[in-house]
């Protein structure tokens, strides 16, 4: 069984706006009076309309090619014909592709290729904050890396574990002021 990963690149960029949007101007701009707004031609990326387009027109270009949306999770859509399944996962500019027929991932990578101009990033080592590590007998999962970003935000990274997180107070059931926390 194949897990590979692709990355559509620079699609969001080139596309144009459906509905109108404005923005602050930004700074330095010698052209912009004071209080004028910028209204933009073309998506940015991080604008919801962006990600929109995006999933509608790969949406659009897999239903068309064979592939059957589930209706329990939207941004999963299955090839099961001619004895193979392919399984396509998107989430935002991330495509995960697992299937049991190498020749059908293939074809369906050159296919994305030709239309969003994808980055084909081969095996499956990191999707969503997950490190994926691999041998012939098992599939290791881990958040390792996320962990330690979330302890490095927080400044907790030089922190001591404990077994259980919460203060270390003294509990009795006689004489004791309730614990709150």
């Amino acid at each position: 069984m194949r897990i590979e990963t692709v990355r559509h690149k620079q699609w969001l960029l080139h596309r144009e706006l459906k509905e109108d949007v404005y923005m602050i101007a930004p700074p330095r701009s010698t052209s912009i009076q004071p209080g004028q707004v910028c209204k933009l031609k073309r998506v940015l990326y991080g604008l919801k309309q962006a990600i929109i387009e995006w999933f509608a027109k790969l949406s659009f270009f897999l239903l068309s090619t064979g592939y059957t949306q589930s209706m329990n999770d939207h941004s999963l859509f299955i090839d099961s014909s001619e004895g193979s399944c392919i399984s396509l996962l998107a989430y935002v500019d991330d495509i995960l592709l697992k299937g049991n027929d190498k020749k059908k991932i293939d074809i369906i990578k050159q296919a994305l290729n030709k239309i969003f101009k994808i980055k084909d990033l081969r095996d499956l080592r990191y999707f969503l904050g997950l490190k994926v590590e691999r041998s012939k007998k098992w599939i290791m999962v881990n958040q390792r890396k996320y962990a330690l970003e979330l302890l490095t935000d927080a400044g907790l990274l030089a922190c001591k574990p404990a077994l259980i997180p919460i203060d270390h107070a003294k509990l009795s059931s006689t004489g004791s002021v309730p614990f709150t926390y």
